[in-house]
């Protein structure tokens, strides 16, 4: 049986890395995560016939979030610096949606 108490913690990055490390890490991780959600509004419009917009949205979140890592990276790399670079996934387990009523928090799954 799982434990569904307590939240579980994996350290996901943890290191210094030059500028060149540094952006092939993060910029690979968060263009995975654009390409997913664009999958996903991609599913999204040919299943229902329209954009799906929390994935516009998360799509559009994360373009700014590469940007500005895209620029202190860039920043970093013109002063000398290295980056030193922790990231941790938190996991909590909570019921799956079943009914067509389902609440606000499901619906952002």
């Amino acid at each position: 049986m799982i434990d569904t108490s307590e939240n579980k913690s994996y350290r996901l990055i943890n290191g210094s890395f030059s500028p060149d490390a540094a952006r092939q890490v993060l910029l690979s991780l968060i263009n995975h995560k654009i390409n997913f959600q664009q999958l996903n509004n991609w599913s999204h419009r040919e299943r229902f016939g329209e954009d799906n917009p929390a994935a516009i949205k998360r799509v559009e979140e994360l373009s700014q979030t590469r940007k500005d890592i895209a620029q202190l990276i860039t920043e970093a790399a013109a002063a000398g610096m290295k980056l030193s670079i922790n990231s941790n996934i938190e996991i909590e387990l909570i019921p799956e949606c079943v009914d067509s009523d389902a609440t606000s928090e499901c619906a952002e799954a």
